[in-house]
């Protein structure tokens, strides 16, 4: 590679956050859903009570990076922005974008973070958080549910569930599924299954690391909840759940695939950096660590699926 690129490369990583802080603020005031149809930086300004000046600045610049169209009418949406950025679109993603908006103050602390091993508190956005697990993952649930095996599955436990997306499709499979998440979680997911007209589910609200989560369970889903937490924990939660399965029941682990090395994918390494600057204790982890893990708590007959950039891990009590 000759100087000039890898000059380039570089400065792609320390001037990436310019264009998503931009993409952020958009978000933040709510810009698209104010552009479905062409409007004047003039009306946008008025609209939103902003200055002229730094709303037609980052107009222009949202239309540079192809969020935005600019005619002799006005800035108007690209179909990329209607179909993510727009609330009325069932495949919005704000939410979650909004979330990212929140952990950016966090993540601005990453050195004193490095320094000091203790994760950020600056920010919580629980709800905006939890209702962005869900358009996420409505979009995937159905499919990730069709790659595990459900056959004999009566009662299932959606550990940690969220939003309650998962629960809502094992529900429509006929199962019946406690969703257990923490207090103010579950106060978010219960909106979002009414919304879904799913009657079926029941909401169990508690700390799943001293509270009790039940028993009799077929299959224990448990979905990108390990990278929040310590190996410690992770062992504890894994044993927790093989206690409170019936005889040959079923353990089901989706997180983030990372190698044994823990830095390829980058972007899985590059989350657990997230999990740095976000959690006390929690990281990526390993398929063969989860795998001892669950070894160790007593299940056998693995089965393990790739899907995307995430792995489901499948063991039997």
């Amino acid at each position: 590679m000759k100087l000039k690129d890898e000059l380039n490369s570089l400065r792609m990583l320390w001037g990436g956050y310019w264009s998503s802080k931009i993409l952020l603020t958009a978000n933040s005031l709510e810009i698209f859903e104010h552009l479905k149809s062409p409007k004047s930086a003039q009306e946008i300004s008025s609209s939103l009570q902003t200055d002229l000046r730094a709303t037609k600045i980052l107009l222009d610049a949202l239309t540079g990076l192809r969020l935005l169209k600019k005619t002799s009418k006005g800035y108007h949406n690209t179909s990329l922005t209607n179909r993510f950025l727009v609330s009325d679109s069932p495949y919005y993603h704000g939410n979650i974008v909004k979330h990212m908006d929140t952990i950016w103050r966090n993540w601005s602390e990453l050195e004193n973070i490095v320094k000091t091993g203790k994760p950020a508190r600056i920010a919580m956005d629980n709800a905006s958080f939890i209702r962005g697990m869900h358009d996420i993952s409505k979009l995937k649930a159905k499919t990730v549910l069709n790659k595990i095996n459900l056959s004999g599955v009566r009662k299932a436990l959606d550990l940690g569930g969220g939003p309650g997306t998962y629960s809502i499709e094992m529900a429509k499979k006929g199962i019946s599924v406690t969703l257990f998440d923490l207090p103010e979680t579950i106060e978010v997911a219960k909106e979002i299954i009414n919304d879904s007209g799913i009657i079926s589910i029941d909401l169990l609200a508690g700390d799943f690391l001293v509270d009790d989560i039940g028993s009799g369970y077929d299959l224990i889903f448990i979905s990108q909840i390990l990278h929040a937490f310590s190996e410690d924990e992770n062992i504890k939660i894994i044993d927790k759940s093989v206690k409170a399965l019936n005889q040959k029941g079923r353990v089901v682990i989706q997180e983030f695939y990372i190698d044994n090395s823990l830095s390829n994918p980058a972007k899985s390494a590059i989350f657990a950096v997230n999990m740095l600057v976000n959690t006390a204790r929690g990281r990526c982890y390993s398929p063969d660590e989860i795998k001892k893990w669950c070894k160790k708590a007593g299940l056998k007959r693995f089965e393990k699926v790739m899907f995307e950039d995430c792995i489901i891990i499948s063991a039997t009590k």
